[in-house]
Parts: structure tokens; C-alpha cells; sequence
């Protein structure tokens, strides 16, 4: 099995188990990055996918609270190769699949062959960008599908129908449907329209479909039961971490499984 393939395995596997996959994203080095693969692996122990996101200097698509995780992981030195020479470094490594989030710069930089090739060695399986243009994708996209990995592909309410298709049609791993237009961490209801637009993402994809942006609680979780495979969780498991919370019990809770 290609590494890209064991996070659609592993999202169909909670689906089988009757609930939606829960993709639990962590900002790399926060709130303190020597708790780094720690916190990994308590996030392990109830999230089918992990979504590691790279620090950034300027995370456009982030709404405050991953912005502040971010230059707080920063002022630590937290960088993409810290990143991932800590993944390859994890004794034994983690069977939840990985998935890097990061906006292009820092993937330019490091270089797209050696960035394909460090990911393999640091067992990740795939990349979101979410400022990469579908359009301008193809080096990428390449790079990482000869070593097996995923580019994570996202589309948006506005996202027109024919390029929705041509979308759909390229995503590996799993298709990340944003729930509404603008930034990350504010809490978004899910009307009527929303769940139509992710009924019309799922008939054309190839892969799981997994909503993203504004997803807090058990109340929306249950709203989109039915109309994708599995939620992202962002922000809100952002503020459990700086609150010191234990952010796998949180997830429990979520699924209404708290202390199992």
C-alpha cells in the first residue's frame, strides 16, 4: 500500500466503524516544541489522520488562533527540516498516517525533489498547500507521486462545477472540502446549503471527502454525518493544546466516546 493510500485506509476504516474520520491538526513546536512528538502520539491515540502544520510567517488562510500557535512555534526555530527531521526521528513511528500542511514558500525553499524524498523518510504520507494553485500543481504533484505521496487538493463553496471536476479528478489521499469562504477557527453552522454543496463534492470524487474550517463541536460533527467521510479539526484542538488540555480526551468527547 502506497503511503497515500493509507489515509484514505484509514479514514474508510472509521467509516466502517459507523462515525466520520477525525483529521486532528497540530501546529508543529506548539505550545512547546520539545513536547512535539508527545503530543503526537497522544493525538495518535484517538485521530485516524494527523494534519502537521508548518509554521509560517504569514498562514493567510488561518484565522488568529493558528496564527498565534504559529509565531509562537516560530520564536522556538521550528522550520519545515526541524519538522521533519523529528517525524524520521520518532522510534517506533506512527501508524496514524501524517499529512504536512504548508504554504508554498517554505516547500520551495527547501526544494521540491529533497522535500519529496525527506517526507518519504520521515513516513509522510501526504502535503495540503493550501495557497498552491490547482492550476500551478503539477511539479508538486509529480515529485510526490513518485515516492507515493499524497497532494491533498482543496475546493471551496464558490468552486465552479467543471473545475470542481478537474479537481476531484487529481486528489490523492482525500479531498479537502471547505466548509465556507474566508479563514480558519471561526465556528460555522451547517445549513442546508452546505451540506448540498458537500453532497455534490462526494459524487464526484474519487477519494474521501473531509470537511474543513469552523468544525468545534459534536453539533456540527453530527450535521455532516452522511455527507462526507471525515471532519478536520483545527482550532479548537489548537486552543485545548494552550489551554493544556489533553487533546486526545478532547477528541474522545467529540465523538461522544469521553474516557474510553
Amino acid at each position: 500500500m502506497n503511503a497515500h493510500e493509507r489515509i484514505g485506509a484509514a479514514i474508510r476504516a472509521a467509516n466502517e466503524r459507523g462515525e466520520p474520520a477525525l483529521v486532528a491538526y497540530l501546529t508543529a513546536g506548539f505550545p512547546q516544541r520539545e513536547r512535539f512528538q508527545a503530543d503526537l502520539r497522544r493525538l495518535a491515540a484517538a485521530a485516524d489522520v494527523i494534519e502537521i502544520g508548518v509554521p509560517f510567517s504569514d498562514p493567510m488562510a488561518d484565522g488568529v488562533t493558528i496564527q498565534r500557535s504559529s509565531r509562537i512555534a516560530l520564536e522556538q526555530g521550528v522550520s519545515l527540516r526541524w519538522i521533519l527531521e523529528q517525524l524520521e526521528a520518532m522510534d517506533p513511528p506512527l501508524e496514524t498516517p501524517l499529512v504536512l500542511m504548508s504554504y508554498l514558500n517554505p516547500l520551495l525553499a527547501f526544494g521540491l525533489e529533497p522535500l519529496a524524498r525527506a517526507a518519504e523518510s520521515a513516513a509522510v504520507a501526504g502535503l495540503i498547500v493550501p495557497d498552491l494553485p490547482f492550476d500551478e500543481g503539477d511539479a508538486l504533484h509529480e515529485a510526490l507521486a513518485g515516492r507515493g505521496l499524497a497532494l491533498v487538493r482543496m475546493v471551496t463553496p464558490v468552486t465552479p462545477e467543471e473545475r470542481l471536476e478537474r479537481i476531484c479528478a487529481r486528489s490523492q489521499g482525500f479531498l479537502y472540502a471547505v466548509t465556507a469562504t474566508g479563514t480558519t477557527g471561526r465556528t460555522v453552522s451547517v445549513p442546508a446549503e452546505v451540506t448540498g454543496y458537500l453532497d455534490r463534492v462526494r459524487r464526484h470524487a474519487r477519494v474521501p471527502v473531509c470537511a474543513g474550517f469552523g468544525i468545534r463541536g459534536r453539533e456540527q460533527l453530527e450535521r455532516l454525518r452522511g455527507h462526507v467521510d471525515g471532519v478536520i479539526i483545527g482550532s479548537a484542538l489548537v486552543e485545548v493544546l494552550e489551554q493544556g488540555g489533553d487533546p486526545a480526551e478532547w477528541l474522545r468527547t467529540l465523538r461522544g466516546r469521553a474516557g474510553v
